[in-house]
């Protein structure tokens, strides 16, 4: 859809990274306010900071997740990596900063910030907003939260415990913006799917099929174990890979870490960019190698690694097709292509399910 289609059915709009320098940026914000848009969500990621393609939009709210090792082929250090994410929370980018304590790097930053701050968390009592009670099964995840404002119990239909920190963070981010607590609370706990995020594909299947961004080792750590509990004794079935074009120290512990939750690693392609993708699947595959434990298979072809991994799928058994998320489209050098992974995984289940 364009931004004018988007603004005609939505009086809030979201935004992935920020792809296009930011006189593109300020236009599409202009478009929006023209069409009535009147609050807009916006992820800027540290390479769009350090590209300078936010410079000259100011943000109500600013919020912090987490820091974890990643595009360190770009930034080169945490520090680094930790002082280009820093420099968006200041007077001068953001009216309020909001910021997750649960990470070290979020309680370091939320010392430093100049700039009204509040701060949220899912185990210590000294943050603003705190998740108490939570209570996560493997379909749903329920919590109260506490706020100077009150609390509220919030219940999530999205799959995932990391589901309730991810929750908070956006709960305390419209309460700072003034939103009423409850109606907050009522948002976050109608929201039924994340598309690319731990997102269940249903095609008439006994076992459980998903689509997850995990892209680093951080969300392997977080997402693998959950998965695994899905399994009720079966087996867990990962399609990894790795991007072309970004850090690629990162690809071998991607391998290793998925061969070390997974009882079987089917490791292909995912948009190699202007790389070689047999040698960043040589990446992958080494560290998956490293732990004797699991099954691994090479599998170029994304759409035969779906089928593989779906055709071995038993009643008790999760399919994870990690790496790609909610991304479409996927470049072997000159040539780019579109690719869906929940369509490509629909259709897998459909076709070896016949």
């Amino acid at each position: 859809m364009t931004v004018a289609q988007i603004a005609d059915h939505l009086d809030t709009a979201i935004l992935g990274d920020l792809t296009a320098g930011s006189t593109v940026v300020r236009d599409i914000d202009a478009t929006f306010r023209r069409h009535g848009v009147t609050c807009c969500a916006m992820e800027v990621s540290s390479h769009a900071i350090d590209q300078g393609r936010g410079d000259g939009t100011a943000f109500r709210v600013m919020a912090f997740t987490n820091l974890s090792d990643n595009h360190l082929d770009y930034h080169e250090s945490m520090e680094g990596y930790f002082a280009t994410k820093a420099a968006m929370f200041t007077p001068e980018r953001t009216q309020i900063a909001v910021v997750d304590i649960d990470d070290h790097w979020g309680v370091r930053l939320a010392a430093g910030t100049t700039t009204e701050t509040w701060t949220c968390s899912t185990r210590r009592t000294d943050a603003d907003v705190v998740a108490t009670d939570i209570r996560a099964g493997r379909l749903s995840a329920e919590f109260t939260v506490h706020t100077p404002h009150g609390r509220s119990r919030v219940g999530l239909q999205v799959l995932g415990p990391h589901q309730v920190g991810n929750a908070l963070l956006a709960l305390t981010a419209v309460v700072a913006d003034g939103v009423d607590l409850a109606a907050a609370a009522e948002g976050v706990s109608s929201v039924t799917g994340i598309a690319g995020r731990c997102e269940p594909v249903h095609a008439g299947q006994p076992y459980r099929a998903i689509v997850d961004y995990m892209h680093n080792t951080a969300g392997q750590h977080a997402m693998f174990p959950y998965l695994w509990s899905l399994t009720e004794d079966g087996r867990l079935i990962a399609v990894v890979g790795a991007t072309g074009g970004r850090d690629p120290g990162k690809r071998e512990p991607l391998g290793q870490v998925a061969a070390r939750y997974a009882d079987v690693v089917i490791v292909t392609d995912e948009s190699p960019e202007d790389e070689d993708p047999g040698e960043i699947r040589a990446s992958v595959l080494r560290g998956a190698h490293r732990e004797a434990s699991a099954v691994v298979i090479e599998e170029p072809d994304r759409r035969s690694a779906f089928s593989t991994a779906t055709s071995m799928a038993g009643d008790r058994d999760v399919v994870v097709i990690t790496g790609r998320g909610s991304d479409t489209f996927r470049r072997y050098g000159t040539e780019t292509s579109f690719l869906d992974d929940q369509t490509e995984l629909r259709r897998a289940i459909l076709d070896t399910s016949n």
